[in-house]
């Protein structure tokens, strides 16, 4: 679950060109192809407006009062590569694979709305440079792994939403985990589209104002708090089921490289540290194991695909991520009532001394998958 971003009106094309005059840039970033990038509460500084193609790195700081994300989009709003969750006073750097074209720098202050952005140019012969042919294998066999989770999970959901639709409370809520896995496990490419995540895995603190509460989270409310299923349960059933389709067409089309990869398998931890550790993303099923679990298995796939590279790039950093990677699984299995089984124990009865070593796991693990974009295109 990420934080919301609106669909693109007239009336937001009019904000966002407010906000890119309260940006400041400078020219051409030069040789080194970074761009330094200072985000606060109503500013997003870049020190360059115009790179070469190929491989950028961004230097984000927040000199922010809240967490901000930052983000390189496609004018349509699409994701390029972003990183979420960048707390005041802390710093960053994101790396990239750009082709020639024009895009924006987003700074997202509080993670909401559609940010404060500097236009970006990208100039070149619209390629980026030669890159190992095993990266380009780590992507086609990753873009097609998105494309099967896509396609498994609309069965699991249709499962899910013929017990809520049939008012059976309890066959909906054992369905309810399952179908969330396979987007769990490729969440950073549901949400480079920008506006399927607010439809469908949008908790109720994180609605725009005005927002409607759709998708997931409001059927788990409603199945375990409420305790009721009512006839606008059952029309949020069919629209989950309508804008996960559109997410299953649209995954073929998303901007996928070998950055995006590594920078979304550390999203995924990400997730796990802000969401799933802390209780907050299941709030009322108390699920959030199988989430979890499912965005280490979506983490662990992408190192996987392009751990070739990396391994070659970087030894020592493979080698520590294989140790970590098993490390954590191990930790995970503690709650799991069997080897291959998604049955998880209820998040409410993890205790804190428990939770603290699943969160130490994932941070031993996240800061070396940190690294893995660096690795992979050098």
């Amino acid at each position: 679950m990420r934080a919301v971003r609106p669909t693109v009106t007239a009336a937001a094309t009019v904000a966002a060109l407010t906000a890119l005059s309260a940006c400041t840039a400078k020219s051409d970033a030069g040789d080194g192809k970074a761009i330094e990038v200072t985000a606060a509460d109503s500013r997003c500084d870049t020190s360059a407006k115009s790179v070469p193609a190929g491989q950028v790195t961004l230097k984000i700081e927040n000199k922010g009062s809240k967490a901000t994300e930052v983000e390189i989009v496609f004018p349509d709003d699409r994701i390029v590569s972003e990183k979420e969750n960048i707390g005041p006073g802390t710093k960053y750097t994101l790396t990239a694979e750009v082709k020639a074209g024009t895009y924006e720098i987003a700074c997202r202050p509080g993670m909401k709305g559609h940010g404060v952005r500097q236009k970006l140019t990208v100039t070149g012969g619209g390629k980026t440079a030669q890159r190992d042919p095993g990266l380009d294998k780590a992507v086609a066999d990753y873009r097609q792994y998105a494309q099967d989770q896509a396609d498994e999970t609309l069965p699991r959901v249709g499962t899910f939403v013929k017990a809520v639709k049939a008012g059976d409370i309890e066959a909906a809520r054992k369905a309810y985990p399952l179908s969330r896995l396979g987007w769990e496990r490729t969440e950073p490419v549901a949400e480079s589209f920008g506006d399927i995540d607010p439809k469908v895995d949008v908790r109720e603190d994180g609605l725009e104002e005005g927002q409607k509460w759709t998708g997931w989270h409001r059927l788990e409310k409603a199945l375990w708090k409420d305790k009721k299923i009512g006839a606008e349960e059952k029309t949020l059933a069919d629209q989950l089921v309508t804008d996960l389709e559109d997410w299953q067409k649209r995954v073929g089309k998303a901007e996928i490289t070998p950055s995006s990869m590594a920078n979304g398998a550390k999203e995924l931890l990400d997730e796990v540290a802000t969401g799933k550790v802390t209780g907050e993303e299941d709030r009322y099923a108390h699920t959030d194991l199988v989430d979890f679990k499912g965005n280490v298995e979506g983490a662990q796939k992408a190192y996987e695909l392009l751990k070739p590279v990396a391994a070659k790039n970087d030894p020592a950093l493979a080698k520590e991520l294989d140790k970590q990677f098993t490390a954590l699984n191990g930790v995970l299995d503690k709650y799991r009532s069997g080897k291959d089984s998604y049955e998880f124990a209820s998040y409410d009865k993890v205790t804190g001394e428990q939770r603290k070593e699943l969160s130490d796991a994932v941070n031993a693990l996240a800061e070396p998958l940190s690294k893995l974009a660096a690795a992979v295109v050098k």
